[in-house]
């Protein structure tokens, strides 16, 4: 079993030899400048360098980090595309949103429509393109940034969450035009052969929205979202990862209509087991460890998550980018080690 076969199969919750051990990209970006400096491709170059970025991507794999390629490494794509101002980052740091096109959430007219033909969306498909032609038996992971999380891009966070209730109805209509950009930016993921969509909607958090606009909002758009794919193509496995606690909104979460739910550390996965059965986990070692802890410590932690129960074995968030490709490594041999038959 390959461990593309292997990840489509824990998607469909199969019992299979082992779990998976992947990092999807996107806002769970896997590079660490240990292994930039190893592959001599930096950042922000690789950014917007479909060259780069295939090479980086790809080394993630072969340095036995993980079992995926997944692009882009950032989450700033799709507000950028519609008109928010990037900083592209350096070897240290990833893009950053430097300044908001939108005030307020009437302004949503003022959002330019995201050209997946041009800029990085278009390197990032054609990273997938070509990792799909020199591919291996390794599953291609692409990934786009949630509607809360790109909405929260385009002006300012705070007035954008209080806006949620204030001006209820334009509030809405930004969602859905913003909904619409990301879908045209996985439409595109899934025709350059992309075989697993990761969606990570960090803002859209029921801590900070609470269980009514988590279920107004977050659940709505990312629905819309999964549903506008598999229109494209009806089989394609989606990852949704969702930040903060899950005790408040666990009933509206279980909701979404992903094939597999992602948490950050700070969840209890027994728990979240429990609130919902039968649904596929990944998660969820910590990435303040995998940054600075030791590859011991890190080999207890990994046997920690698999005993919780995960179906897919994944770090929390994106890594740390000062991570050691030690610790790193020592997350996936332990996976090999202690689930293999």
């Amino acid at each position: 079993m390959n461990t593309r076969e292997r990840l489509l199969g824990a998607l469909k919750g199969i019992q299979l030899d082992r779990v998976p051990c992947i990092c999807p990209g996107g806002m769970m970006n896997m590079i660490v400048t240990e292994l930039m400096h190893k592959t001599n491709v930096m950042w922000p170059d690789a950014h917007t360098d479909a060259n780069k970025m295939s090479k980086l991507a790809a080394a993630v794999h072969e340095y036995g980090m993980f079992e995926n390629y997944g692009v882009p490494f950032c989450m700033t794509i799709e507000a950028e595309g519609m008109g928010a101002e990037v900083n592209l980052g350096n070897t240290k740091f990833e893009p950053r949103i430097v300044s908001y096109i939108l005030e307020t959430v009437s302004d949503y007219n003022k959002l330019k429509k995201l050209d997946v033909k041009a800029g990085r969306a278009k390197v990032s498909t054609d990273v997938i393109v070509r990792l799909k032609f020199s591919n291996e038996g390794v599953p291609i992971i692409s990934n786009l940034s949630g509607p809360i999380s790109v909405a929260s891009s385009l002006m300012e966070p705070v007035v954008f969450y209080k806006e949620l209730r204030r001006k209820n109805e334009d509030a809405h209509k930004l969602m859905d035009y913003v909904t619409n950009q990301i879908l045209a930016f996985g439409k595109a993921q899934i025709e350059a052969g992309a075989d697993v969509i990761t969606i990570s909607d960090p803002s859209g958090t029921g801590e900070i929205l609470g269980p009514k606009y988590f279920d107004e909002y977050a659940v709505k758009y990312i629905n819309k979202l999964i549903y506008g794919l598999r229109e494209v193509n009806k089989e394609i496995p989606i990852i949704v990862h969702i930040c903060g606690q899950m005790h408040r909104v666990y009933h509206e979460l279980n909701k979404i209509e992903a094939d597999a739910l992602s948490f950050d550390a700070l969840v209890n996965i027994k728990e979240v087991k429990e609130q919902i059965p039968d649904r596929i986990i990944m998660g969820n070692l910590s990435t303040y460890a995998l940054e600075f802890s030791n590859k011991e410590k890190i080999r207890t932690m990994t046997k920690g998550v698999l005993n919780s129960g995960v179906n897919i074995i994944s770090p929390a968030c994106g890594l740390g980018t000062q991570s050691s490709l030690e610790n790193i490594q020592a997350m996936l041999a332990t996976v090999k080690e202690e689930t293999h038959d």
